[in-house]
């Protein structure tokens, strides 16, 4: 997996710009809000009235290479528009931890929504029931068909202050994190048991004082914090001292790093 060292995160009002540990790529922070959703919002090139964008509600699943692949009906009125011009919009966003839309991470992606060839149809099919298994109640209907959307661009935001356009190429060949399906878990755990252990390694890895600390991500790399510092709201990024794939590494790793600056 690739990393990068992204500009300064901004989760609340910080201080002084200092550089940021490296964190997942935004190609990887893209396919991992994908491996996590399966609902999203397409939009089409209006038929009725041309040049208006058409959105819908639209229920998906990914391949290998991250490609949303949509099961729609002949009678969708976006069905009927991608028959007239394919090129359209995925909106994915990602829940809201604290109940603010604006700090949470969302990506849209830009291409062409085309018909599945015949010979393709099988492997596709598979992927997306097992997504959506309720939808083999009609999903052999005559005027259900398949469309998978081939990226040409992505367009990124992670919260506060984090954006950017991410290469097609680059996309297709990154992999959502691993720690994807446990974070939410983790992130629970931690500011619901270990806030003092939280405020410590944010004095020592960050050099700010808290009084309060919330871990709002993790990742394979390490995690973000929330802190409540005498100069207000502040951000902190943490790395681990070794990569993790699961959450009993993430365990393990945070205890060790606890108890090395204790």
């Amino acid at each position: 997996m690739s990393t990068v060292a992204v500009p300064s995160r901004q989760h609340a009002s910080t201080g002084p710009s200092i550089p940021t540990p490296p964190e997942p790529s935004h190609a990887e922070r893209v396919r991992t809000l994908l491996s996590l959703a399966s609902v999203a919002t397409l939009s089409t090139q209006s038929r009725k009235h041309e040049g208006f964008p058409f959105g819908s509600l639209m229920p998906f699943a990914s391949d290998d290479a991250g490609r949303p692949i949509f099961l729609i009906s002949n009678m969708a009125m976006h069905t009927q528009n991608l028959r007239s011009d394919p090129r359209c919009s995925l909106f994915i966003l990602q829940a809201a931890a604290d109940g603010d839309p604006l700090g949470a991470a969302r990506a849209t992606l830009v291409g062409n929504a085309e018909p599945v060839a015949v010979e393709e149809l099988p492997a596709v099919r598979e992927l997306y029931l097992a997504r959506h298994p309720n939808s083999s109640y009609w999903v052999d209907f005559a005027d259900f068909h398949f469309f998978r959307l081939e990226v040409v661009d992505l367009y990124y935001v992670g919260g506060f202050g984090v954006m950017g356009w991410v290469a097609a190429e680059e996309y297709a060949t990154a992999a959502p994190d691993p720690l994807a399906d446990a974070a939410p878990g983790i992130i629970a755990h931690m500011n619901a048991d270990h806030v003092d252990s939280m405020i410590l390694l944010a004095r020592v890895h960050s050099s700010l004082e808290a009084t309060e600390g919330t871990m709002t991500s993790v990742d394979r790399l390490g995690f973000w914090l929330r802190l409540k510092t005498a100069e207000g709201m502040k951000g902190a990024r943490i790395n681990f001292t070794r990569e993790v794939a699961t959450a009993a590494e993430t365990r393990t790793i945070l205890v060790e790093m606890v108890r090395a600056v204790r």
